[in-house]
């Protein structure tokens, strides 16, 4: 029979958890490497430009995101400045959160920066139809399309709108309509009835 001392019972505890450890330590997996492939998300290239916050918040926009869209076009101003086209696309943001007198105020701005811009024109003369101020309206699509030469088709349907109810004035009244707003081109908006 083995008889231990101290000492040597202290040892073979080491030696025994020692023996363990190594034990454990050869089944382990292996290590997950950070190669492509791996399960990680791939780092951050730093090698690439920034996205432009405009492109982002025109694309919010055609998903129907307005309050990340205007926040897109927020930070697209404090690099760029409050150009024609984010006035216009925060006017458009806000008009299809509902928020019509904040809308109108931009697009107004967006016009008088860009007195040119079709799209624009046409942006405003729709907010004005929601508002149901259909003389302004009208005035103002009439420029959208003037500036336009006829060619984009939304202008031209959107003109016909307002002089259809123009027309039709006493018969509008009490009519509740919802409209939604769409993307047209570049950063041209539409309010188009929903189905």
């Amino acid at each position: 029979m083995v008889t231990f001392t101290n000492t040597g019972r202290i040892l073979f505890a080491i030696t025994v958890a020692l023996a363990v450890v190594l034990v454990m330590a050869s089944c382990a997996p292996r290590a997950i490497s950070n190669t492509k492939g791996g399960p990680y998300a791939p780092g951050l290239d730093r090698s690439k430009g920034t996205v432009d916050n405009i492109e982002v918040a025109h694309r919010l926009m055609e998903a129907g995101q307005y309050e990340l869209a205007l926040s897109s076009f927020t930070r697209a101003a404090l690099d760029d400045g409050l150009s024609g086209e984010i006035l216009n696309g925060m006017g458009t943001a806000n008009l299809g959160l509902g928020r019509l007198g904040q809308s109108e105020e931009l697009l107004r701005r967006a016009v008088k920066e860009e007195p040119d811009w079709a799209e624009a024109w046409n942006n405003l003369g729709v907010l004005l139809l929601e508002r149901d101020e259909l003389s302004e309206a009208t005035q103002v699509l009439r420029k959208a399309y003037a500036l336009d030469d006829g060619q984009n088709d939304s202008i031209r349907d959107n003109l016909r709108l307002a002089l259809a109810k123009m027309e039709n004035a006493d018969n509008n009244t009490g009519q509740e309509e919802e409209y939604k707003l769409v993307r047209r081109g570049s950063s041209d908006y539409l309010i188009r009835k929903t189905p």
